[in-house]
C-alpha cells in the first residue's frame, strides 16, 4: 500500500461547537492507483486528504505512508517524511515568479540538498509536455502550462504518493483535461500514485477508482469510473440526504 488509514476520526473545536470532520474512516491506498475522493461540502474528503497526506493531525485512529506510520512521527521527522515521500498539487499554482518553469520543478530538491535524477528529469519534462517551456517564467506560461509545472515539480523527486486537492479548480476545461490526461500518464507510464479531491464527475472519471464521503464516512468504493456513472451516484446519494 501506498497509504492506509485505520479508524481515522478528526474532530474539531469542543462542547457544543464541536464539529465530527471524519468519523472513523479506514481506507487502503495502492501503489500505482489513481484514487478520486469525493462528496458534498463538508463530508470530509479534503479533510481526510489533508490527514493521509501529514497536513493535519488526527483526533483517532492511524495512519501509514508506506510502511511509516505518520501518526507517531514528531514534527522534523514528518516533515522530512513529506519533503521526500509525499508530493502535493493544489488549486493555487504555488510557483515562484522569479524562477523559471525547470527552477520551479527542481526547488523542493534544491531545498532538501538533493540532485534531481537527469533521466527522470527528462521523462517527466516529457511526460507533461514541458520541454520547449523550461526556460519561461509562470507569467509567461498560461494557466494550464503552471498547473503542468506544478504537476512536474510534484513527480520530479519521485514522491511513494501525489494527492491533488481540486488540482483543475482554477483551470478551463481544455486546461483542465490536459493536465488531468498529464496525471492519468503519470500512473499509467511512470507507476506514479495519486490521490484526487474533486467535485467534478469528469475529472473523477479520469481515476482507476472513486471513493464518495457523506458526513465524514466512506459511504461507496467504485472502480472503473466514467463520468456517467459518478454523475449518476452523485445524484442518488444527494437525493437520500435530501430524503
Amino acid at each position: 500500500m501506498a497509504a492506509r488509514a485505520e479508524g481515522v476520526a478528526k474532530a474539531y473545536g469542543a462542547g457544543e461547537t464541536r464539529a465530527v470532520a471524519l468519523a472513523g474512516v479506514s481506507v487502503d491506498i495502492a501503489r500505482g492507483v489513481f484514487t478520486a475522493i469525493m462528496g458534498p461540502s463538508g463530508s470530509g474528503k479534503s479533510t481526510l486528504m489533508h490527514c493521509l497526506a501529514g497536513l493535519d493531525t488526527v483526533t483517532g485512529g492511524r495512519i501509514w505512508v508506506g510502511e511509516t506510520e505518520i501518526t507517531r512521527l514528531r514534527d522534523k521527522k514528518l516533515t522530512k517524511l513529506r519533503r521526500d515521500s509525499i508530493g502535493f498539487i493544489f488549486q493555487a499554482f504555488n510557483l515562484l515568479p522569479t524562477l523559471n518553469a525547470i527552477e520551479n520543478i527542481t526547488l523542493p530538491m534544491d531545498i532538501a540538498g538533493r540532485k534531481p535524477d537527469p533521466d527522470w528529469l527528462r521523462r517527466v519534462v516529457g511526460t507533461v509536455g514541458l520541454a520547449d517551456r523550461l526556460k519561461h517564467r509562470p507569467n509567461q506560461l498560461s494557466g494550464g502550462q503552471q498547473q503542468r509545472v506544478a504537476v512536474a515539480r510534484a513527480l520530479a523527486a519521485r514522491p511513494e504518493i501525489i494527492f491533488g486537492d481540486e488540482p483543475t479548480g482554477n483551470l478551463d476545461s481544455r486546461a483542465g483535461a490536459e493536465v488531468l490526461g498529464f496525471l492519468r500518464r503519470s500512473v499509467d507510464e511512470l507507476g506514479q500514485t495519486i490521490v484526487m479531491v474533486t467535485h467534478d464527475p469528469t475529472a473523477a472519471a479520469y481515476a482507476d477508482r472513486v471513493l464518495y464521503l457523506a458526513d465524514g464516512r466512506i459511504v461507496d468504493d467504485m472502480a472503473d469510473p466514467t463520468a456517467d456513472l459518478v454523475l449518476d451516484r452523485m445524484r442518488r446519494f444527494d437525493s437520500r440526504r435530501v430524503a
